[in-house]
């Protein structure tokens, strides 16, 4: 028996041979060409009604009432675009959706992460119930709470503010449940009593230890808050009016008049998803390498 063997302990051993197995393991798998086929499919679905959308709004209402519908586009995509940013103000309500979707994300994956990780791995009275609680709030129907808070936003007299659609969005119950679930298992209590040990302080510990262990998490709920605040049209709706909409609201005044222009209608959708693809293509790639970071910590 060698000195290395004296001196490692038993599970230091078996860590690198268990990392060979997986190593191994992952060099036999192998996508073969009914991945392929199955995996474009699914890219095909899924990607069709963007497609049509577009198609749509590179033609005429005309054409569009018409049988079989068209299959490619035409020449009056911009003419169209040109005509529902004009006619539905997008140009204010684009900026009023970055400023309330970036306020709600920043917001949301903070206080969230604060809260999952209290309710993780802080000891205080009563966290079971309020974890209980908590969840408890996500089975009750937002419908039930727009009369009690377009009231209580009317007695603030910010009717029509933007500040009424940010302020109910700031945290949220299913953020908080999950950045707890994830710190339950990603953030090591040891790690959290090994800073305390060095010195650390409160708000020390929360940037330096719970922040790098939630970021994959943190990550992957910026992006549903994101893409859920920028689609929010229930509440916004009823807070906001045209003068000062959101991109939901403006495009819902597309719909209106007696014969709607179809094609000006898909026009103003493809205008108010822009953002969220540009949001995929900038961001797609950190979020699934942070993704694929926090299972191999895990």
């Amino acid at each position: 028996m060698t000195t290395s063997e004296l001196t490692l302990p038993q599970g230091a051993k078996a860590r690198p041979e268990r990392r060979r197995r997986i190593m191994g393991a992952g060099k036999q798998l192998h996508a073969g060409p009914v991945t392929y086929v199955v995996l474009t499919v699914f890219a095909l679905v899924s990607l069709a009604p963007l497609v049509w959308t577009a198609i749509a709004a590179s033609r005429t209402d005309r054409r569009l009432a018409r049988t079989p519908p068209p299959l490619w586009f035409g020449g009056n995509l911009f003419k169209n675009l040109q005509s529902a940013w004009d006619q539905a103000g997008l140009g204010t309500a684009m900026f009023n959706s970055l400023i309330v979707a970036g306020t709600i994300t920043v917001s949301t994956v903070l206080f969230s992460t604060l809260a999952g990780f209290a309710f993780a791995k802080l000891r205080f009275r009563f966290s079971s119930l309020l974890l209980l609680l908590t969840i408890g709030t996500m089975m009750i129907p937002p419908q039930l709470a727009v009369v009690p808070l377009y009231l209580w936003m009317s007695d603030f007299g910010w009717s029509n503010q933007l500040q009424t659609v940010i302020l109910p969005s700031l945290v949220t119950a299913f953020g908080t449940f999950f950045m707890r679930q994830y710190l339950v298992q990603a953030l090591p209590t040891e790690l959290i009593e090994a800073a305390r040990v060095d010195g650390a302080s409160s708000l020390r510990v929360v940037w330096h230890v719970v922040f790098p262990a939630a970021r994959p998490a943190m990550a992957v709920l910026g992006l549903l808050t994101f893409v859920f605040a920028w689609n929010d049209f229930l509440w916004p709706i009823i807070a906001l009016n045209q003068q000062n909409p959101t991109v939901q609201v403006a495009l819902n005044s597309l719909g209106t008049g007696y014969v709607p222009d179809q094609a000006v209608i898909m026009a103003g959708a493809l205008l108010g998803t822009l953002p969220l693809l540009i949001a995929f293509l900038l961001f797609g790639k950190q979020i699934v390498s942070g993704i694929m970071q926090g299972a191999i910590k895990g």
